[in-house]
């Protein structure tokens, strides 16, 4: 995410069988298959484990993939919702949670059989399937729900959530909540899976998302396009857009299919989306091949406070420039491809991601770092809300402040504390070693202690756990002292 504040700173079928949904062999001819048994079935817990956000996400299975139907009319601002989950028990389960936002929920079914359900606390959708799941059970549930999306009040960096666009469109967007004000989820990054949307609009709409374009219809007056995305994602990083785009269409070298969206006041951008081969190519180069399976980016002419990297088609605020389309497509890496544990750990993706706009410059326009950074060090030396917010274990709510100016410096500190070779290792290596998977910031400092082979204890805790500049062994490491 890149903020405006901040700029530089910046699958189960309907029918159950032991194949489908226990992962055995078929049963022989003849014989009815049976259902696994759970026998010490226990409910789910509401929550995900992450401290900061304690009910968010959701326990005890493990979603394996999204398949989401909206239908939208956007002269009432009505939504019309029938999403499946397909996900794996990981205990005994008596009942389970998805998170929705708003909403009245019509049914529910679980193995193609009606369940029951119950709204709990702010977003809680509690589900009672008729039997109890058995651990690593396979299984597959329904929702069905409509009603006019909530719309979301001002989050960490702007409106989050269901929002209501200036040419009378729509748009989802938000970090780190946005997916449950649209679909059922298991809302935490934790929890990655594949999606699958089928939008349909008035003709004359469109609606774009993330993956790639699996096609689009027209008949009786209205559009409905598919869009699928194969790699794992965590769910905040999906989105619906939905206005009168002009779409340009193109491929990157390898093949990979590029989509730019723009909404009507925003083709002046056209000339940022043409960059972004050249820009992913050059990340590439750092970070190792590119992880998606799509690229392009949905182009708003809104004045949100965000852009955000919705995985493969980032969205990008009116006031996006060069910078901001780099930023966000180094998040493909270190943000979606790489997704933090907790909230917690966001320095893996805003930290990474800001300092990828240095590495842009530094090659691009041969900006000498080291000078930058001494700098903005001489500039800041005195301004203690620069230097106050943690890079981790900074606390809920706190989670974006510092990661666009005090993050991208304390990484190229860390370029300089390390040297060349090992850091150039520690950008590729991380990248391929947790590529579609999670990961913690302290798993990041003993992978980076483990490829130096120094000792980074308090290097790390001056940077990055201190609320004040670093100590002048720290502050100014190898060249930057100088």
């Amino acid at each position: 995410m890149l903020t405006d504040r901040v700029r530089i700173l910046v699958l189960c079928g309907l029918t159950c069988t032991l194949v489908a949904c226990t992962g055995g062999e078929p049963a022989p001819p003849g014989r009815q298959a049976t259902a696994p048994t759970a026998t010490d079935p226990a409910p789910g817990a509401a929550g995900a484990g992450d401290p900061y956000y304690p009910a968010d996400g959701n326990g005890g299975y493990d979603a394996l993939g999204y398949e989401v139907t909206v239908r939208y009319e956007p002269g009432t601002n009505r939504l019309h919702g029938d999403t499946v989950l397909n996900a794996r028990a990981t205990k005994d389960l008596s009942r389970f949670n998805l998170d929705l936002r708003g909403f009245e929920v019509e049914s529910v079914r679980v193995n193609d059989r009606p369940a029951e359900f119950r709204r709990e606390g702010e977003f809680e959708l509690v589900i009672s399937p008729q039997r109890a799941l058995a651990e690593a059970e396979t299984f597959r549930v329904r929702v069905r729900y409509g009603g006019t999306p909530q719309s979301a009040g001002e989050g960490q960096l702007g409106a989050n959530g269901w929002q209501r666009t200036g040419s009378g469109g729509a748009l989802v967007l938000g970090q780190p909540h946005s997916a449950a004000y649209w679909y059922p989820v298991n809302e935490t990054p934790r929890d990655k899976a594949t999606f699958r949307l089928e939008a349909t609009v008035p003709q004359g709409w469109t609606a774009v998302s993330i993956g790639r374009e699996a096609g689009s219809e027209t008949a009786d007056g209205w559009t409905t396009t598919t869009w699928a995305e194969s790699t794992p994602v965590a769910s905040y990083l999906t989105t619906l857009a939905i206005g009168r785009f002009t779409l340009d269409r193109r491929t990157l070298a390898d093949g990979t299919p590029v989509l730019d969206a723009y909404a009507a006041g925003a083709e002046p951008q056209r000339e940022l989306g043409r960059r972004t081969g050249e820009i992913i190519e050059f990340l590439a180069g750092r970070f190792g091949p590119y992880p998606q399976r799509a690229a392009g980016g949905i182009y708003l002419d809104e004045p949100i406070g965000f852009s955000l990297e919705t995985q493969g088609r980032p969205v990008y605020a009116e006031w996006a420039d060069l910078e901001t389309v780099v930023h966000e497509l180094a998040h493909q890496w270190y943000g979606n491809s790489v997704s933090v544990r907790s909230w917690s750990d966001i320095c893996l993706n805003e930290c990474l991601a800001s300092y990828a706009q240095w590495l842009w410059l530094e090659a691009k326009e041969g900006a000498n770092l080291d000078a930058r950074f001494r700098r903005i060090v001489e500039q800041t030396r005195n301004d203690g809300e620069f230097w106050s917010p943690k890079l981790h274990e900074m606390g809920a709510g706190n989670e974006f402040d510092g990661v666009y100016d005090k993050g991208p410096l304390a990484i190229h500190a860390l370029r300089r504390q390390i040297g060349e070779e090992s850091f150039a290792r520690v950008l590729r290596e991380w990248a391929a070693e947790h590529r579609d998977g999670n990961a913690s910031w302290p798993e990041f400092e003993r992978f980076v202690a483990g490829i130096s082979g120094q000792d980074l204890d308090e290097f790390f805790a001056n940077w990055f756990r201190g609320t004040g500049i670093p100590r002048p062994e720290h502050l100014l490491p190898g060249t930057l002292s100088g």
